[in-house]
């Protein structure tokens, strides 16, 4: 059996690209990519490809960017399908093309937290431990079953550290896992779906931290360890900020780093509205604040 088989890829953001980067360092290169199309970004809203079509231009990979996989269709004959962070519903057809069907790599200890939020949920959970799981993709979300899982710590980290190691230990697996499936060494596990937990997709709105538990010394210990949860698991995207009243005028900052020190929240580094990323005494002197 052929245990390097012609396979395309589905995947859009940086996640996907470590993905990638693993699948590449043992053997198992893309035939093709079926990735997001691009996208305005920034404030001068410039057409940005999604990372995973960077990554497939450099080597050459053939790259598709459908709005919908409704009546997108696929040539050639496929073993398997490899799909991480894809962020579209695959349908039935699609699902039914390759002989061995679609794996997908989630970043959680599946059946907790399916959804779309999986990093920034473990991190606003305050989890200690998160992993991976390699599953079987059906029709349900985050539903299928599992060819492996591993377990890693996640206390502390950012969204971006806690990102590169699911990543990491997602492609490994992976790349244990394809030979294994192909040649009939494992067994896929259906989920346990009466324990199934859900995550929701992060909207900006969820960054938004009150300015009290930044000015006030009388916050509870529950809003604080949330706000600096909040500040590691949603940067950099969509970020978090708060608005401040400034010589009676609000002003919109962004909180890029935070800390809790003698039991309060203290942004470290912050980015007011227009200017750029700054150190938080750095900002209360330049408006005349008095340091805390």
């Amino acid at each position: 059996m052929n245990t390097k088989p012609k396979f395309v890829f589905f995947g859009t953001p940086h996640f996907a690209v470590i993905i990638l980067d693993q699948l590449e360092a043992c053997g198992f290169l893309p035939d093709k990519i079926v990735t997001s199309p691009d996208k305005p970004k920034g404030r001068h809203l410039v057409l940005t490809p999604p990372p995973v079509k960077e990554w497939a231009v450099k080597r050459g990979i053939e790259v598709f960017q459908p709005k919908s996989l409704k009546d997108f269709e696929i040539d050639g004959d496929y073993e398997i399908f490899i799909l991480a962070a894809y962020g579209k519903l695959v349908p039935k057809r699609i699902l039914n093309i390759p002989k061995y069907g679609i794996l997908n790599v989630h970043p959680s200890l599946l059946p907790h937290l399916r959804g779309p939020s999986p990093i920034q949920s473990a991190i606003l959970e305050g989890a200690k431990e998160t992993g991976v799981s390699i599953m079987l993709l059906d029709e349900e979300m985050d539903h299928g079953p599992i060819l492996k899982t591993e377990k890693i710590n996640s206390e502390n980290l950012s969204y971006s550290e806690l990102e590169e190691k699911l990543g990491e230990v997602g492609g490994k697996i992976l790349c244990e896992s394809i030979p294994s499936y192909i040649n009939g060494e494992i067994e896929p596990k259906q989920q346990d779906h009466g324990a199934a937990t859900y995550c929701k997709k992060i909207d900006k709105k969820d960054g938004f931290i009150e300015s009290e538990i930044i000015t006030s010394d009388n916050v509870s210990r529950e809003k604080i360890i949330e706000a600096e949860r909040k500040v590691r698991a949603l940067n950099p995207d969509p970020g978090t900020f708060t608005i401040l009243n400034i010589r009676d005028k609000e002003m919109r900052v962004k909180i890029t780093k935070a800390k809790i020190e003698n039991d309060r929240f203290i942004p470290e580094k912050v980015t007011p509205e227009g200017k750029k990323e700054m150190g938080w005494e750095d900002f209360l002197r330049g408006n005349k604040i008095p340091l805390q």
